[in-house]
């Protein structure tokens, strides 16, 4: 017996990647009475089992545990089960393990290296209350941390933002015996730079010499990282040249987190330089560029919409054969989606199925939120089709995307149909899904289903996330309830529970020892929708009690909060306010940005105090803050309305020396400007020079158009309208329709005729009553034939202007204007049910209009549905939204 005992462990051992034989070997051996199981035997089919996950024998085999003897080995068998289901099994099964062990075995202490195991596995699966709750049971039974424990704990109290609990745990580990360690300084140096907090990092970087520890190359790199997020880029210098002092010359990792972290706060043309210096390592003694370099440079450039520098880089990138690899292929596609280049990205798209690289669900995510982003939704469906035909898997992230799309153009039959489907494929909705169906319904006003849905999330399991609260806060604001959103925050750090029912559905979710459940607390967020509320109604000295309320909990405001108040006083007239808050929050923060400058030179060009503009654009300049193209729009706007408009057009040129782009707003300003002083030459010479630097071609020439119009220069408003059209050129609704309509006031029909006819042989798709003046205006001269094939036009223009307004989202569609068939989104397939009813309905019309007597009385109906056919179709009758909404309760 004694020899079998190895034998049986070594047996276990050899079958290891056979989970179930070895289980079914113990199983015989351990009802055997000849045979007795070693611990080490106990110990091997533990582990076996626990990667394997097979909790049902983890199950059984803890049962036969609690009947072994003698009680000395059940005990530590337990224990290593419990340490094995803690590494690799679910964390639920090993705290049910440990459970019975504390209850079962309450005279026996566990082992430091079983907490060590669970507190690592709570920190992996995200759950902060565990790590509390653990230690203390470790210090009520007795067990002394190691430095491996404090450094577990540190990471879980950083990882909560609890920055100021970590450092003191870490001050107390010499008291408890322990002597940190250089992980242990490293991960309270990463939570200072995860918080902004480099330069206390730095501190703590100064001390590792007095415990003995030397700074490794990581930590270097993380605070290198941190001071350039932070915009201390001086510091990130210091600190390099400090590494090179200590034999740490900067590596490749030390520069890509260098340009990674200045990328991410915007600063691009900085990480260009280092990256171009690199490109040169051989002549600067710098590191060569790897992948990771390139990448990071590729995803920086698209997100600084740098996309010509990023286009050179890709072209450099593919000649040296860097271009291959699907992450590089995914950052390029996601930077043609975010500018909106779709067709570029359907082109990539088409070269990684040529270069033979296999797409991944995240690349059709990328490719799908884009077309949803721009409200092609029929399109991302299509693509999820092709996607599913090629064998991969739409994910939750997929159908999420679709939902949003459809939320977003308030489609709630389609929504409905995405969530069946989603369900009926076995992709289950996750909390993500959840938030966008419960944005929808706050968005709505549709208060009532959304605490509904709320409590359905909550019985479901699917877990109320900080996003959840956020948005039920944030949706009572916007509804008006703004005083009950202050309940729910008010409750939730008085009872310190997670709960929702102060919306009218008591569920509260209570925090009772280590359930499965998160405690969730206000953050900035939260705060920020209630002051923002209350800046704009005004209630100041609330808003303000809720920002001192926030500093007392130890809830950071960020600059939002103080650009809130800012842009609050600045609306409500109150600039000396606005201008105290401006102080407080340059103490608090070393920021560059523009944005609370601009909110104030905003408010004294309404208050007309150009004199404190000077002084606030000398304060940025000494505080090195360089304004944007904002800050010089509002003073465009202040020299205009001073009537100084050649100084505006020297401070056009300023930004142009400078480098800063105008943008359409720059050039609205100075056409209005003179063409309210009658210059009218000056208002055609900037709208010129527009059309050289901005893209947005077409509001310049809405706008142009417009302000012609209005100070009744009709013919030059005409000769802009008809060189847009010559040009291709999308207008804006109101602009061609108030032009249309004041020619044929003016008596002027045939110019109006003649931009119609202009509209209908380049192809352009417009709103159908744009015909109705040109139409009146011929009744009333009797020209019937031409009546008759306008109307003919206004009919077929009416069916094509709905379709390609069916494809275009809400938001969109309220600026919607001239679109050529060349760029519509024509559909392939239409209903037939559908299709035959738009026929016949137009052959109606047909009949009506030639049935006309001269009575007019065509011309009259066609007045009635002219404001149906301005908002995109004749009215038919809607599906019940609220069924919807109940089966989104049901599928949830």
């Amino acid at each position: 017996m004694g020899r079998r005992a190895p034998e049986l462990a070594e047996a276990l051992y050899r079958n290891a990647r056979k989970p179930v034989l070895a289980w079914r070997l113990f199983k015989h051996l351990v009802s055997s009475p000849s045979s007795s199981p070693s611990l080490r035997s106990w110990t091997a089919i533990s582990r076996i089992l626990a990667r394997a996950r097979m909790l049902p024998e983890i199950r059984e085999l803890h049962h036969h545990l609690l009947l072994l003897c003698p009680r000395e080995t059940a005990c530590s068998a337990l224990t290593a089960l419990t340490q094995a289901t803690a590494s690799s099994a679910p964390l639920d099964e090993a705290l049910s393990l440990f459970r019975s062990l504390r209850t079962h075995f309450s005279s026996s202490p566990p082992p430091v290296r079983l907490y060590n195991s669970l507190l690592e596995s709570s920190l992996k699966g995200s759950r902060p209350d565990l790590v509390e709750v653990l230690y203390k049971d470790m210090l009520l039974s007795g067990v002394l941390p190691e430095i491996y424990t404090f450094n577990l704990l540190m990471s879980s109290l950083s990882d909560s933002g609890r920055l100021d609990d970590a450092r003191l745990l870490f001050d107390k580990m010499a008291v408890k015996g322990c002597r940190p360690n250089e992980f242990s300084f490293g991960i309270l140096i990463h939570g200072y730079r995860r918080a902004g907090l480099s330069m206390q990092g730095m501190e703590l970087l100064n001390m590792m010499g007095n415990f003995g520890c030397i700074p490794n190359q990581v930590i270097y790199n993380t605070l290198v990282s941190g001071f350039c997020t932070e915009g201390r880029t001086g510091e990130a210098e210091r600190l390099v040249e400090r590494m090179r002092e200590q034999g740490l010359f900067p590596d490749v990792v030390t520069f890509n987190s260098r340009m990674s972290a200045l990328c991410k706060v915007g600063k691009v043309l900085e990480a260009y330089k280092i990256f171009k210096d690199m490109k040169d390592g051989n002549l600067l003694g710098l590191p060569r560029p790897n992948l990771v370099t390139y990448n990071v440079m590729l995803d920086g450039l698209c997100k600084g919409s740098m996309m010509k520098e990023a286009e050179d880089l890709v072209k450099v990138m593919k000649g040296d054969a860097l271009f291959g690899k699907l992450e590089t292929y995914n950052i390029w596609l996601s930077g043609l989606v975010r500018c909106g280049r779709l067709l570029e990205a359907r082109g990539v798209l088409e070269e990684m199925t040529r270069e033979g690289v296999r797409l991944n669900t995240y690349s059709y995510n990328i490719m799908i939120h884009g077309l949803c982003k721009e409200g092609l939704i029929s399109d991302a469906r299509s693509l999820m089709t092709l996607m599913r035909n090629r064998g991969i898997k739409p994910d939750t992230v997929s159908y999420s995307t679709m939902l949003q799309g459809y939320c977003i153009k308030r489609k709630v039959f389609e929504a409905s149909q995405v969530l069946c489907e989603m369900l009926s494929s076995e992709c289950l909705p996750n909390t993500f899904t959840c938030n966008i169906l419960l944005q929808s319904l706050w968005k709505e006003g549709k208060t009532t289903e959304a605490e509904r849905f709320l409590q359905k999330m909550n019985e479901k399991g699917y877990g109320i996330d900080k996003v959840s609260y956020n948005t039920a806060i944030n949706g009572l604001c916007k509804n008006g309830e703004l005083d009950k959103a202050m309940e729910i925050v008010d409750e939730m750090w008085q009872h310190r529970i997670s709960t929702l029912s102060e919306l009218g559905n008591v569920f509260p979710v209570t925090i009772d020892g280590i359930d499965n459940v998160q405690k969730w607390f206000p953050d900035v967020r939260s705060y920020s929708s209630i002051i923002n509320e209350l800046c704009k109604a005004g209630r100041f000295d609330e808003a303000k009690r809720k920002f001192i309320e926030m500093m007392e909990k130890d809830v950071a405001p960020d600059e939002i909060i103080y650009e809130t108040f800012i842009y609050g006083f600045c609306k409500h007239g109150k600039l000396s306010s606005a201008l105290k808050v401006l102080r407080d929050m340059e103490k608090r923060f070393c920021s560059s940005s523009a944005r609370p400058y601009n909110l104030l030179i905003q408010c004294m060009v309404r208050k007309k105090r150009f004199d404190q503009i000077s002084i606030l654009m000398n304060e940025m300049q000494e505080r090195e803050i360089t304004p944007d193209v904002f800050t010089y729009n509002s003073l465009i706007d202040a020299l205009c309305e001073e009537s100084k408009e050649g100084e505006a057009i020297l401070l056009l040129q300023e930004m142009l020396q400078k480098g800063i782009m105008p943008n359409i707003s720059s050039f609205s300003l100075l056409v209005r400007a003179f063409c309210k002083v009658g210059n009218f030459e000056a208002a055609r010479q900037s709208f010129e020079n527009g059309l050289n630097i901005c893209e947005q071609k077409d509001g310049l020439y809405s706008l142009m158009c417009t302000e012609l119009c209005f100070y009744r220069k009709l013919s030059e408003a005409k000769e802009v309208l008809k060189n847009a059209i010559e040009k291709g050129i999308d207008i804006e609704d109101a602009s061609y329709k108030y032009l249309i309509e004041e020619l044929c006031k003016e008596n002027k029909v045939n110019d109006a005729q003649h931009l119609l006819n202009s509209m209908l042989s380049r192809g352009y798709i417009f709103d159908p009553a744009t015909f109705m003046p040109v139409i009146d205006s011929l009744g009333n001269s009797g020209s019937k034939h031409e009546i008759d094939r306008l109307s003919e036009a206004m009919m077929n223009m009416a069916y094509k202007y709905n379709e390609l307004s069916s494809n275009i989202s809400h938001h969109h569609r309220s600026r919607q204007g001239l679109r050529t068939q060349a760029i519509a989104v024509q559909k392939k397939e239409t209903n037939k049910l559908q299709l035959k009813g738009d026929e016949s309905l137009r052959s109606d019309w047909r009949t009506i209009l030639h049935r006309d007597d001269g009575s007019g009385i065509a011309m009259k109906v066609l007045k009635q549905v002219q404001r149906g056919w301005g908002q995109g179709s004749i009215p038919r009758q809607k599906p019940q939204e609220g069924q919807f909404y109940e089966d989104w309760l049901d599928a949830i």
